[in-house]
């Protein structure tokens, strides 16, 4: 193996690596309770779907490692795919036994966990460890209930919108309206939403198509934490971020074919064309799997044979980077060892925000020596700030804002 491959062999393992181990950090062990079981069927969308999106098609009790004195339920639902094609996504509600009444919602966007179908966080064996939901603990703990979305292609039948805005941000939105159907909890209006990384991305997007989409959805804040922004200089940086081309295989892999227009072959050197596929039929915790291609000879160089923010891919990325207006207040969380989503396509992104002026109010929080996943892990200092952040919403409060 050349030098140059042993390398981005070596990148694409530690970052595995640090997903893996921050996805421990952020559960317990796992539940030996016989409920949990592999699902297929509820997955399946009825022979006759409904129109209306956010409607509830079905439920079932969710095993796992839960915090304590908590409960679980899977959800299966409608939403819609571009053009208003109806579509099926699921979801899981978590909710602390024994509080009554109406309660707030907390959305959740999880991260990226890939784009094949089994990859949704509610099909695995526990579904509390894959796309693990940040700070579970303290936010079950509010009497907050959780409705987090595993987006429409994962789970259910593909494809997934990996990074395209549009369907992903109404993955968020139905997740909430079908959980208001759902009779196990009871919920108030208010909804705050909270994604990190490729969630971050969704959890803006619900935000910019609240108003006109899910006017029903009362969002009162939307928190990105290192939420994947410019998509144009995510994709260029994927070429050399440590592990970057496994999200760079996934991203390839969402928008040829969510666009028909767009086809690896446009933007992937011939050679590297055969593994970038094969990391796109992997999930993020098929660590060998990922190694394993991660050493061909063939993505030892830059995989890509054009620059990908031009061209049709580009317009395609620049259509789907969150710029348009949120009215809701906004936190974004950044950390300033980020090798993913870089701290100055960060800066860049929230100063433009700023310049428009339009929207509510954005508090842009900067996190030194953290990286794009130790940003949620139970350590880190931005939980509480988000936490904290998040009860002002509910309740009401001014949010701050630091533009200038």
């Amino acid at each position: 193996m050349s030098p140059s491959a042993r390398i981005r062999t070596v990148a694409v393992l530690a970052l595995i690596g640090v997903v893996v181990a921050v996805l421990v950090l952020l559960t317990r062990p796992k539940s030996d309770d016989p409920g949990e079981r592999p699902v297929v069927d509820f997955y399946a969308a009825p022979a006759e779907l409904p129109s209306k999106p956010g409607t509830l098609i079905r439920s079932e009790e969710a095993f796992g490692a839960l915090p304590d004195d908590t409960r679980a339920w899977r959800i299966l639902y409608t939403t819609t795919r571009d053009k208003g094609e109806p579509a099926v996504a699921s979801a899981l509600v978590i909710a602390k036994s024994g509080v009554e009444g109406e309660r707030p919602v907390l959305a959740w966007a999880h991260g990226t966990t890939g784009v094949a179908q089994d990859c949704a966080p509610s099909v695995q064996m526990d579904q509390l460890t894959f796309g693990a939901i940040a700070d579970l603990d303290n936010v079950v703990e509010q009497g907050w209930v959780v409705v987090a979305t595993d987006y429409v292609g994962l789970g259910t039948r593909g494809p997934h919108p990996y990074l395209i805005g549009q369907g992903e941000g109404r993955s968020v939105l139905d997740s909430v309206r079908a959980a208001r159907q759902f009779s196990e909890v009871s919920l108030q209006s208010k909804t705050v939403v909270w994604g990190h990384s490729q969630g971050g991305h969704a959890a803006l997007w619900a935000g910019i198509l609240a108003p006109t989409y899910a006017k029903d959805v009362d969002v009162v804040g939307v928190a990105g934490i290192a939420p994947a922004t410019n998509l144009g200089a995510l994709a260029r940086n994927l070429a050399s971020a440590p592990g970057g081309v496994v999200f760079g295989a996934y991203l390839i892999a969402s928008y040829s074919a969510a666009y028909p227009s767009l086809d690896f072959e446009d933007y992937v050197r011939v050679a590297a064309l055969e593994p970038l596929r094969e990391m796109a039929d992997h999930c993020i915790s098929d660590t060998q799997p990922l190694i394993d291609l991660a050493q061909s000879p063939a993505l030892a160089k830059n995989y890509y044979s054009r620059d990908p923010d031009s061209g049709s891919l580009g317009a395609r990325l620049a259509e789907n980077s969150p710029t348009g207006k949120i009215d809701a207040p906004v936190l974004i969380a950044q950390g300033t060892t980020d090798a993913l989503v870089l701290p100055a396509t960060q800066d860049a992104y929230v100063a433009q925000r700023c310049a428009s002026g339009s929207g509510g109010p954005l508090d842009y929080r900067t996190y030194k020596k953290l990286g794009h996943v130790t940003i949620i892990a139970p350590e880190s200092p931005m939980l509480s700030d988000l936490l904290a952040w998040t009860k002002a919403r509910f309740a009401g409060k001014a949010a701050p804002s630091t533009c200038r």
